[in-house]
């Protein structure tokens, strides 16, 4: 959880200067063919993944963002500088999602996460506001127990005074187990963490 400074970039910061829509998958099939490195993300409905990818590559509507959770139901991959993906992964964990979708996707997800041999790392997004949901905590632990890589991220903190930010990531780190030092604060309004953020994708790509 690093203060970010204000300023322009440094020369060694991920500078993200393209990104387009590559495709839209269900099965290990319909997966990109390329070998380029990936950079999953992945949280529950209505967290705000799609408006952090967007901050992220400082495109407006290049992630689809829906008013009705859940509505994201495939794998959709995205390149980047045309050397890089970003797969955006459906949300999880919208009650008003009937059973029988919410079951596919389960075996989706874990089957890309299983297979996917250029996956590099998962930014793990949760809501500041909340602690960590049953499904947010599973995932956590099932990335941490197959060794993926995981970055957590607390978004939405434009919702909430900066002298809430500490104790609530506190908080949830001791659910996850982890320091809260170790969470990004993020928010897509401000671009709070935005930085933060890239430089740790750069290190997961980078590896």
């Amino acid at each position: 959880m690093k203060k970010q400074e204000p300023g322009g970039e440094k020369p060694d910061d991920l500078v993200i200067t393209s990104a387009e829509f590559v495709t839209s998958s269900v099965r290990p099939e319909q997966y990109p063919r390329d070998e380029l490195p990936e950079v999953a993300f992945a949280g529950r409905s209505n967290v705000g993944k799609s408006a952090l990818i967007n901050c992220l590559i400082q495109r407006k509507k290049l992630v689809r963002t829906s008013r009705t959770p859940g509505r994201t139901q495939l794998i959709n991959f995205f390149r980047i500088n045309g050397s890089f993906l970003f797969v955006d992964l459906p949300g999880y964990g919208y009650a008003k999602v009937p059973q029988s979708l919410r079951a596919t996707w389960g075996p989706m997800i874990e089957t890309y996460l299983d297979l996917r041999g250029n996956l590099r790392g998962i930014v793990q997004i949760m809501d500041l506001r909340h602690p960590p949901t049953p499904d947010d905590i599973s995932l956590w632990f099932w990335l941490k127990e197959k060794k993926i890589r995981a970055v957590p991220i607390l978004t939405k903190a434009d919702k909430l005074s900066r002298a809430k930010w500490s104790p609530l990531a506190q908080a949830a780190a001791r659910v996850l187990g982890i320091s809260s030092a170790d969470f990004i604060i993020f928010s897509a309004q401000t671009r709070e963490g935005r930085e933060e953020l890239l430089d740790k994708i750069k290190e997961l790509i980078g590896n």
